[in-house]
């Protein structure tokens, strides 16, 4: 059999040559093992341990020696994201690039499925997909739900069902037994299949497949089906990609784990799969399914973070839950610090913060990372309790509603600041998903995703991506110039939406002219020598958005749980001064503790947690012995 590539790809002298061309540093012998690797294997990476370099290395050298003109690299990721990072680290070397062309392929898993399986599937039954969708899919079940004649019996059903619409608008296909079945989101069926109201749900589902309409997990189970009828397609697959290099892998559902075993089970393929198990958040209970079996019991270790230092590292060993590790720090040595207050001071936390990441923190570094602020919840919920959420620590923090009134220009605001830090792609999703939104107020119609608008500037969807252009770029304060271009809006929605305004009283509010208002800026007390240029405010998000982020300092604020009625970072706390096994620990600790491990495994100099002061004080005694520093805020 002719070789893949050269079977010098791997010697120390082309890593090493490579390695310092890209600016890299391979210290440990388990970066070694894992590029000089030629077999399947799980790696299973610390926060912090350069794993993205390390695939892009590997990658770029696998590349210099390809000899197959037909025969490819397959490399796969959860999110477009991660796909980004890795096609951007190829595209530095001239080898690298030879691999975004075939007979390569670098994607997520979703767009894998589409492309091999899901697509040529549908093609078949001479389907035009239009869009694959979640928002959009529910947009168009519940409007055919509502309109068609031939769901008057189904629509009357759900009437009568507290999560009736849900049903519709979530419903999906599963394959069993390579039958393609419609069901409830849960995967249940809500009806007997030959009922009047589970023909109805089933031919729901199937006419909106044959206008090309469906949601992201459609395409998994169509995909599933298909290779069930077709499984010579999986030997295609397989031959075509011999070998394959999964990124994040911690991320990947049962149901996308079920199709790579599908197509690359056979021991012929090599299959490498790398990620973090310990940074998978819990999104349910202890009986729902498991993600995969990532890593496997014999998975390699990347256990060094040139992140942090060994306090942060030491907290984070603490904190594995799913597979543990010890973590070695081998960064700045950071500070970790517990900030305590009591109901009387609770917004003066974050100012506290910032200014400990003032003294902390080269500023230069600050500039070019802001102290970040994260918790596992946004917004408050009904519970009394106080604090809850972010919005209780950052005044003024707050998602903006569609219907509130200037929702569209403050969300436009937003926009222009993500535009001007540089993340364009970020600006232009979040304001086209604002305007969405705000089109099923007044339409009966939907708008497109993004990426299905036309590019040519004669066409509707020309015409909106010049406005989504100048919203993004002109200034927002006149009321007069947003008024011209709120009326190019409501001048273009029927043309996308293929439907007049109906609702066009209902936007009155969310197109609103608001002026801009400046946060006013806390009150400092005089900076220390070393930041006698005064501290930079901080940005407030969610732990589960931070993931895959580097900071240069963060603050994680104790937020209530979903039960409403514990604490995590409290909970944390207690794990940590019982010294007890966190994997051993209840479910709801230890979905506390796994938030809290991916959040704190972000900064490089400063990690500060905020908890109430009745709550931690038990705690203090064994958090100092750990190394940290105790600021009462409330004495200040």
């Amino acid at each position: 059999m002719t070789p893949l590539y050269a079977p010098d790809v791997f010697i120390k002298d082309k890593v090493e040559a490579l390695a310092q061309q890209l600016g890299l540093e391979l210290p440990h012998q388990e970066q070694w093992d894992f590029i000089q690797s030629a077999e399947s294997l799980d790696l299973q990476a610390a926060p912090g341990s350069g794993k993205t370099s390390l695939i892009g290395l590997k990658l770029a050298l696998l590349s210099q020696g390809w000899t197959s003109p037909t025969r490819g690299i397959c490399v796969l990721s959860h999110t477009n994201t991660a796909k980004d990072e890795i096609t951007n680290r190829l595209t530095a070397t001239p080898a690298g690039r030879r691999l975004l062309q075939y007979p390569h392929f670098i994607g997520t898993i979703q767009s894998f499925a589409n492309t091999f399986f899901a697509l040529p599937a549908l093609r078949a039954r001479s389907i035009d997909v239009q869009t694959v969708d979640d928002s959009a899919y529910a947009d168009a079940a519940l409007r055919m739900l509502e309109r068609h004649p031939a769901f008057r019996t189904l629509n009357t059903s759900l009437g009568h069902r507290r999560n009736g619409l849900t049903l519709v608008a979530e419903a999906r296909y599963v394959c069993d037994a390579g039958e393609l079945t419609t069901t409830a989101p849960d995967g249940t069926q809500p009806f007997r299949p030959d009922s009047p109201s589970g023909r109805q749900f089933a031919a729901l589902k199937e006419k909106l497949t044959e206008q090309g309409i469906l949601r992201y997990h459609d395409m998994f189970a169509l995909a599933e089906h298909h290779l069930f009828h077709h499984p010579q397609l999986a030997q295609a697959a397989a031959h075509r990609f011999p070998f394959v290099l999964v990124d994040e892998m911690q991320d990947t559902s049962d149901l996308q784990q079920r199709l790579l075993d599908k197509v690359f089970g056979s021991p012929s393929t090599v299959v490498q799969r790398v990620g973090d198990v310990n940074q998978r958040i819990f999104t349910d209970g202890p009986n729902a399914a498991q993600p995969s079996s990532f890593p496997l019991p014999h998975a390699a270790q990347l256990p060094v973070s040139r992140r942090f230092g060994s306090k942060i590292a030491a907290l984070a060993s603490d904190l594995t839950i799913h597979r543990r590790q010890r973590i070695d720090g081998a960064g700045h040595e950071g500070t970790i610090a517990l900030l305590l207050f009591d109901d009387d001071c609770v917004t003066e936390v974050v100012p506290a913060f910032e200014r400990m990441a003032a003294a902390a923190v080269p500023r230069q570094l600050l500039l070019d990372s802001p102290p970040r602020v994260l918790g596992a919840r946004l917004i408050r919920g009904g519970a009394k309790a106080f604090p809850q959420s972010v919005s209780c620590y950052v005044p003024g923090f707050t998602t903006v509603p569609s219907q509130a009134t200037g929702s569209l220009i403050t969300t436009a605001r937003a926009a222009q600041a993500q535009r001007q830090s540089g993340d364009n792609h970020a600006a232009v999703t979040l304001l086209w998903k604002t305007i969405r939104d705000l089109a099923r107020l007044a339409s009966s119609g939907s708008l497109p995703p993004l990426r299905r608008l036309d590019r040519d500037p004669a066409t509707a969807g020309g015409r909106a991506r010049l406005l989504l252009h100048d919203m993004l770029t002109s200034p927002l304060d006149s009321h007069v110039e947003w008024a011209v271009l709120t009326a190019r809006l409501l001048r273009l929605l029927p043309d996308l939406t293929q439907s007049p305004l109906k609702g066009v009283a209902r936007l009155a509010d969310p197109l609103a002219h608001i002026p801009y208002v400046t946060q006013p800026v806390p009150t400092l007390e005089a900076p220390p020598a070393d930041a006698e240029h005064g501290v930079v405010l901080s940005v407030a998000g969610s732990i589960q958005s931070a993931k895959g982020e580097t900071h240069a300092a963060t603050l994680i604020v104790e937020c209530l749980e979903r039960s409403g009625k514990k604490y995590d970072v409290h909970e944390v706390l207690g794990l940590l001064s019982r010294q007890q096994d966190a994997s051993q620990a209840l479910v709801t600790v230890q979905r506390a503790a796994q938030l809290v491990f991916v959040g704190a495994t972000r900064p490089t100099h400063l990690l500060a947690f905020a908890a109430h002061r009745t709550r931690a004080e038990p705690y203090v005694e064994a958090m100092t012995a750990r190394g940290w520093s105790v600021h009462d805020i409330s004495l200040r």
